[in-house]
């Protein structure tokens, strides 16, 4: 549009947007970059935002910082309201804007899977908020427990159940298990710490599905040895305020359960009229486009596309590679080139369970144990945005990891600690 440039709208600053951006700064387009925070997160690392090992500036970055050197990138912070692609419009803060392209880029949600009380009891772990709302229940539970008398009252509060044994609910066992076991037994000595618990249900025979049996093995020992009650093979029937009632008749009783038992597609997508897949998430031809729309593309978490048969998991690599694809095959259909087929790239996965501890799937190279910690931590410090960001983590893992002491044990903001406190921010969220 400027210019006479065609005009390119990206909807979503997550690894997918953002790396489309970054493809097409400094071309011979004007690009809108379309998010309703101002912000992108390092998703990653978001579960030790909710387990007090690291700031929640720490994994986020500016996105106005981000564009700025470049002139042809502009930002706008909102939410899009509705999306017309046969028009090739979308309102945005009431506002019309016309496109000539289009990358929907706008992530996933927590799929629940239709267990009663799942979606109004349990919290899950998507963006900040969700992590600063975790970090400050937790905290809030132990101060409660501190001042509860009752000792069956006292155990529902220190007990914290995760559902789902992928990578979020694995790491977030472990983080969470190194938080009780430590800082937190040295906090509260007024009551015994070994009776918190911390209990991982997973509905299939083993944890982390998508590594070899050997890590998920040694996974499910460490996490054991670490204290976490691992239920394998277990069905979750139905959640209320004060447990989790598995299918086998057994009951939970537990005040915190944090869901990590799946994602599925945009909400918003569902009223836009386009073709999805039984999950929510948008279905995409080989190069990334929308069936029946030359001009449209869905990347990253947003978008359902099948490789060797599978549609490809939704995690930050399969984002980055999609977002600069559909950039690139925009700009090939500017040149008026054809559009290239996208071919993911595995790079392997790693998933880390505590101090000392990962376990890592290189092209068909397993790692486990302290080089396979390393291994994770060397790529997600170096893949960490901004060197304000990379800095400030790593001062919280150095204080963790020699000093045995998590550096954001704080309970913010202070309307946080009113009576019957489950969340003042998670109700701010709710109402939204």
């Amino acid at each position: 549009m400027n210019n006479g440039n065609p005009h390119i709208v990206i909807i979503g600053a997550g690894f997918a947007g953002l790396w489309a951006v970054r493809t097409l700064s400094g071309k011979n387009v004007q690009v809108t970059l379309i998010d309703k925070n101002n912000y992108h997160t390092f998703l990653p690392l978001l579960y030790q935002v909710g387990a007090a090992e690291i700031e929640p500036e720490g994994i986020a970055y500016p996105i106005r910082s981000l564009i700025r050197k470049y002139s042809n990138i502009k930002y706008l912070r909102s939410e899009v309201s509705d999306l017309d692609l046969d028009s090739k419009t979308l309102i945005a803060n009431g506002r019309k804007i016309s496109f000539d392209y289009c990358i929907i880029a706008t992530g996933c949600t927590t799929n629940f899977f239709g267990i009663p009380g799942a979606e109004s009891v349990c919290f899950k772990l998507k963006t900040l908020d969700d992590a600063v709302i975790i970090r400050n229940h937790i905290l809030t539970c132990f101060e409660r427990a501190a001042f509860c008398t009752g000792i069956e009252r006292q155990n529902s509060l220190l007990t914290f159940t995760i559902v789902g044994g992928g990578p979020t609910g694995v790491e977030f066992a472990g983080a969470l298990a190194e938080l009780l076991y430590g800082p937190m037994r040295k906090d509260y000595p007024e009551y015994d710490i070994n009776k918190a618990r911390i209990v991982l249900i997973e509905s299939s025979s083993r944890l982390l599905g998508m590594l070899p049996d050997a890590l998920s093995s040694y996974t499910l020992k460490k996490l054991q040895s670490l204290g976490v009650e691992v239920m394998l093979e277990t069905s979750v029937e139905n959640i209320t305020p004060m447990g989790v009632k598995i299918k086998e008749g057994a009951t939970v009783e537990s005040e915190t359960i944090l869901w990590c038992a799946g994602v599925k597609g945009p909400v918003e997508a569902s009223g836009w009229r386009i073709p999805l897949a039984k999950d929510g998430r948008i279905t995409v031809s080989e190069d990334l486009r929308i069936k029946d729309y030359e001009n449209v593309y869905a990347a990253g978490d947003a978008a359902w596309f099948e490789f060797n048969g599978k549609p490809l998991p939704q995690t930050a690599p399969v984002a980055i590679q999609q977002g600069v694809m559909a950039a690139e095959n925009i700009l090939r259909q500017i040149k008026g080139s054809q559009t290239l087929p996208f071919r993911f790239v595995d790079k392997g996965a790693m998933v880390t369970i505590g101090r000392n501890s990962a376990v890592a799937n290189f092209a068909g190279m397993k790692f486990k144990g302290f080089f396979a910690w390393i291994i994770w931590l060397v790529i997600h410090l170096t893949n960490l945005i901004g060197f304000r960001n990379k800095i400030i983590v790593l001062i919280n893992w150095s204080i963790d990891y020699f000093l045995f002491e998590r550096a954001v044990r704080l309970i913010l903001p202070s309307c946080c600690n009113e009576p019957g406190f489950v969340s003042c921010l998670r109700r701010r969220r709710d109402k939204q």
